[in-house]
C-alpha cells in the first residue's frame, strides 16, 4: 500500500480489505432525499448520511482500519492522534471498541461538544494553543515518549482506504449517479472515495468542495504542487487544514474532476436548509458539499447528484450565530 514508481498509494483492493475489517463496527449509512433541496439545486439531489455514522462522522472508518492493522505490541503501546474534533472522536471510539489506549492532541479552542465527546469515549486529551504550538510536533513527541503509534487524520494509506469504504456503499446505493460532491480538508476522504468510484463507477465525476477561506486543495491542483496556506477561520472547522497530504495529492490530481469553493455565507445558508427542510442535524462542514449544489458553485442542474453530509457534531452553542449569518445572506 506504499506509493512507488508513480503508483497511487491506495487501490480498490485496499478499500475492499478495509471494508471487510471494519464492517462489524460501523453503520452502512443511508441515502436521504429532500424534495425542497432538489428543487433549490435544480437537480436530483441525494444526501449520503455519514453524519449518522457512529461517532457522528465518517472519521471512524479510517481510524478503525488503521487501528485494526496494528500488531499486538503496537496495540498495547496505544495510539496518538491530532485533530480539531471528528478525527479525535473517531480514533477515541475506535480505541474504545478495540481496547487500545488513545491520546488525542486537540486545540484548546476546539468545539466544546467535540472535546467532551472525545473524553467520553475514553481517550486522554492533550490541549494545545493552535496559534503558538505545532500539534504534529506534540503528537510525535508523545509517540516517542510512550512508544505509541501515530494515527494521522488523512495522510495515511490505511486511513484513506477506510474512508474509501463510503465509495463502495455509494457504488451500490446510487449506481446511476452522475456527480458526487465531497468536502475536502486534507484529502483523505475524497481520495478514498474517488479510488473506489473510479473503478466501480467510472462514469461518475467526483468533485471536491472547499470553503473559499481555505482553498489550499484547489490552489494545489492548479499549481501542480502542494500549496500551504495560512490557518483559516472558516466556520467549516473540520476542513480548515493548511495543506493536503503527500499521499492524497497524487490521488486527487489523478482522479478528481475538479474542486470548487463555497463562501462562508452559503455554507451557513446550506446548514439552515438542511436543518429546516431535510430535518437533519449537521455541522457546518457537513453542509459544505451540499452548499455547492444548492447555490450554483458546481454544475449540477439536471443531473443525478450525491452530496456527502460528512459530520453531525454540531456545537449547539454556535447555532444562533450560524443562523444569524444565514439570515443575513438571504
Amino acid at each position: 500500500m506504499t506509493q512507488t514508481g508513480g503508483a497511487l498509494a491506495v487501490t480498490l483492493e485496499d478499500v475492499r480489505a478495509a471494508a471487510a475489517r471494519i464492517a462489524p463496527y460501523i453503520h452502512r449509512t443511508p441515502i436521504l432525499t429532500c424534495r425542497r433541496l432538489s428543487e433549490r439545486a435544480g437537480c436530483e439531489l441525494l444526501l449520503k448520511g455519514e453524519h449518522l455514522q457512529r461517532s457522528g462522522s465518517f472519521k471512524l472508518r479510517g481510524a478503525l482500519n488503521r487501528l485494526l492493522c496494528l500488531t499486538p505490541a503496537e496495540r498495547s503501546a496505544g495510539v496518538v492522534a491530532y485533530s480539531s474534533g471528528n478525527h479525535a472522536q473517531g480514533v477515541a471510539l475506535a480505541g474504545r471498541l478495540l481496547g487500545i489506549p488513545a491520546t488525542i492532541v486537540m486545540p484548546s479552542d476546539a468545539p466544546a461538544v467535540k472535546l467532551a465527546a472525545t473524553r467520553r469515549y475514553g481517550a486522554t486529551v492533550v490541549c494545545y494553543d493552535r496559534a503558538r504550538q505545532d500539534r504534529e510536533a506534540i503528537a510525535r513527541a508523545l509517540c516517542q515518549e510512550n512508544g505509541a503509534t501515530l494515527v494521522p487524520p488523512f495522510d495515511d494509506p490505511l486511513v484513506i482506504a477506510g474512508q474509501g469504504t463510503i465509495g463502495l456503499e455509494l457504488a451500490e446505493q446510487v449506481p446511476d449517479a452522475e456527480l458526487v460532491l465531497i468536502p475536502v480538508g486534507g484529502g483523505g476522504l475524497i481520495s478514498g472515495i474517488a479510488t473506489a468510484l473510479r473503478v466501480l463507477r467510472p462514469q461518475v465525476e467526483v468533485i471536491g468542495v472547499e470553503p473559499a477561506e481555505a482553498s489550499d486543495a484547489q490552489q494545489s491542483l492548479a499549481a501542480g504542487r502542494i500549496v500551504r496556506i495560512a490557518q483559516s477561520t472558516t466556520i467549516a472547522d473540520g476542513v480548515a487544514t493548511q495543506a493536503i497530504g503527500e499521499h492524497t495529492f497524487p490521488i486527487m490530481r489523478a482522479l478528481l474532476a475538479g474542486i470548487v469553493t463555497v463562501p462562508e455565507a452559503d455554507i451557513a445558508r446550506a446548514l439552515e436548509l438542511i436543518l429546516t427542510r431535510a430535518k437533519q442535524v449537521v455541522e457546518p462542514t457537513g453542509a459544505l458539499a451540499t452548499a455547492a449544489a444548492l447555490f450554483g458553485h458546481a454544475a449540477v442542474r439536471g443531473r443525478r447528484v450525491v452530496s456527502l453530509l460528512c459530520g453531525g457534531n454540531l456545537d449547539l452553542s454556535t447555532l444562533p450565530q450560524l443562523l444569524e449569518r444565514a439570515a443575513g445572506a438571504r
